[in-house]
């Protein structure tokens, strides 16, 4: 599967898949929504995207895979429950041969939420320090 380039959207990126990994895909996306229904949706770096206070994560649709992008913190705080995945420092790798771990995704996207949640409520105490 070639990568999708220059799509403006999410539905766009998805449209553009394959429909075995659409279905993926929606669903990683629906987890996201359900889990954070105020994060906001962008294409970042030619992949689907959500913020809140700041980037929350990315995700994207691969030849044999589907890459989530939860960043380095997250990939250590499921260590043990990722044992079963390729990851790297800030990624981690669904295979298409595999089930997609829903409630594992679901718990990711929660502590990324958790997480970014906490440095922005730092950073506005710093800020209202004079």
């Amino acid at each position: 599967m070639e990568p999708l380039r220059n799509t403006q959207t999410i539905d766009e990126y998805i449209s553009g898949c394959p429909l075995t990994v659409q279905e993926r895909l929606i669903k990683i996306r629906s987890i996201v929504k359900e889990s954070v229904p105020d994060a906001v949706e962008k294409i970042s770096y030619g992949m689907p995207a959500f913020i809140l206070h700041g980037m929350l994560l990315y995700f994207a649709a691969h030849t044999r895979h589907i890459g989530l992008y939860p960043f380095a913190t997250a990939i250590e705080a499921f260590r043990d429950e990722l044992k079963g995945y390729k990851t790297a420092k800030g990624s981690i790798q669904f295979p298409y041969d595999k089930p997609l771990p829903v409630k594992l995704i679901s718990q990711i996207v929660k502590f990324r939420v958790s997480e970014n949640r906490m440095k922005a409520e730092l950073k506005a105490k710093h800020k209202s320090k004079p």
